[in-house]
């Protein structure tokens, strides 16, 4: 019977992973895959990563040593993945780039009408039995400009949200594939341009940092910020500022930049705490959540489903369209 080792393993992981299980030993660890932790995985032929677990040449290689096959990520990102490594290796890399494209752009929806309607400001002055307006002005999305960078899966349901609410809709995508009602333009327009800009799109060298100082001095003043993608996409000191300036209104992130020790974790007792981060979320108009657009039942459905078919296709050395790695498995390994 085939092992598969899960690292970062949360209770919402193990549902739909068990329930769906075709029949493998699953074997659960808490703690972040890295090259000290890669022996667990001793005697597997799977690991099943997250997106803060490291996969690194060094970790890389020591699964290998320790006899693992492949690596299934249960998330669509790879940046964390050294897939050239894994490639001499001869590790296969298994992905699932689309497990729920609306659950991720409705959580981007949810922080944006949170931020303009100041919903969540609302909420804590109503426990309190404070039922006093003032200072609850928000603003009509409708009539609005929505900037929406990266126009895949995400941001294409993103952009028919957007229409719903009765904005007109423009993006900027490296390789732009037409979608209705929306106008491609460069990144630069996008910027001046947008009431709302939203960030759909994966992190690598040419968009780490994309929203930086020059970036947010380009944004008209008042405008929204929601990223609900990869946190290192924005300088988040240089977001600060924009804040403070007011040149952005308000921000919606599920994502930051240094969330990897943080995130996913109760640090509510703990002092020493990101500086950054804290100041981000002591302002009035961000919202921060644990990165958990991802988060409903059907996406983690989803997850496990695409991960165990990805397998499937591993194991019996059929090609998978979800494979990052060249590297095919014979028949009955």
């Amino acid at each position: 019977m085939k092992k598969i080792a899960f690292y970062d393993a949360k209770p919402y992981d193990k549902i739909w992973f068990e329930r769906l299980n075709p029949g493998y030993t699953l074997k659960w660890f808490e703690t972040k895959l890295d090259q000290e932790t890669a022996p667990l995985a001793d005697t597997c032929d799977v690991v099943c990563a997250f997106v803060h677990d490291t996969l690194d040449r060094e970790t890389l290689s020591t699964l290998k040593r320790f006899g693992v096959r492949a690596v299934a990520l249960r998330c669509a990102g790879y940046n964390h993945v050294d897939i050239q490594a894994a490639e001499k290796l001869g590790i296969t890399v298994l992905r699932v780039p689309s497990y729920s494209p609306h659950a991720v752009a409705e959580h981007a929806c949810a922080l944006l009408l949170t931020l303009c309607r100041r919903i969540h400001r609302a909420y804590e002055r109503t426990r309190e039995f404070n039922f006093s307006l003032n200072g609850l002005m928000g603003v009509d999305l409708y009539g609005r400009t929505a900037g929406i960078v990266g126009m895949g899966r995400i941001g294409r349901v993103f952009a028919e949200i957007c229409h719903g609410f009765g904005m007109h809709v423009i993006a900027y995508d490296a390789c732009p594939t037409p979608a209705e009602g929306v106008e491609f333009v460069s990144l630069s327009t996008l910027l001046r341009t947008a009431d709302v800009i939203s960030l759909h799109c994966p992190l690598t060298s040419e968009t780490r940092n994309m929203l930086d100082a020059a970036a947010f001095s380009l944004m008209k003043g008042g405008v929204y910020v929601v990223n609900t993608s990869r946190g290192e996409l924005i300088d988040s000191e240089a977001l600060l500022d924009a804040l403070r300036t007011g040149r952005v209104r308000g921000a919606g992130l599920d994502v930051y930049e240094e969330e990897e020790d943080v995130f996913y974790e109760d640090r509510s007792n703990e002092t020493d705490r990101d500086t950054v981060l804290a100041l981000l979320t002591t302002h009035p108009n961000v919202i921060v959540t644990s990165h958990q657009g991802f988060l409903t039942e059907e996406a983690l459905c989803n997850i496990a489903r695409v991960t165990y078919e990805n397998l499937a296709d591993f194991f019996a050395g059929h090609p998978c369209q979800n494979a990052l790695t060249g590297g095919k498995q014979p028949a009955g390994v």
